[in-house]
């Protein structure tokens, strides 16, 4: 078993949850087949996939960095607020970017 320091296993925690990057577009046919479903419903159906993936494996890796103390989640650059806040955004918001622009916003204002 690995023994790690809270804050190389946030940061490894936070990079797992990165690694899942958008389906691409489907390409465009030269012919139609009737019997095809549209590319638009394909599209939908692999951003919908997409998004359910996403919001697991932020469940499944960023919330569980709740449980370590908040100088922790200060050295990997995130605070227990923005967390919880990321956790409440609708299904259709990928919570993990929206955490990183909340926390270069936080570094902004704090340069």
């Amino acid at each position: 078993m690995k023994c790690e320091c809270p804050a190389q296993h946030a940061h490894n925690a936070w990079e797992k949850a990165r690694q899942l990057a958008p389906p691409p577009k489907p390409p465009a046919l030269h012919f139609y087949m009737p019997a095809m479903p549209s590319m638009r419903l394909i599209r939908a159906l692999d951003m919908a996939w997409w998004r359910y993936r996403r919001r697991w494996l932020f469940r499944r890796h960023i919330l569980p960095l709740l449980a370590y103390d908040d100088h922790v989640l200060l050295d990997i650059g995130h605070c227990r607020e923005d967390i919880l806040w990321a956790n409440q955004l609708p299904l259709k918001v990928d919570a993990i970017h929206a955490l990183e622009a909340r926390q270069k916003k936080r570094q902004v204002q704090q340069a």
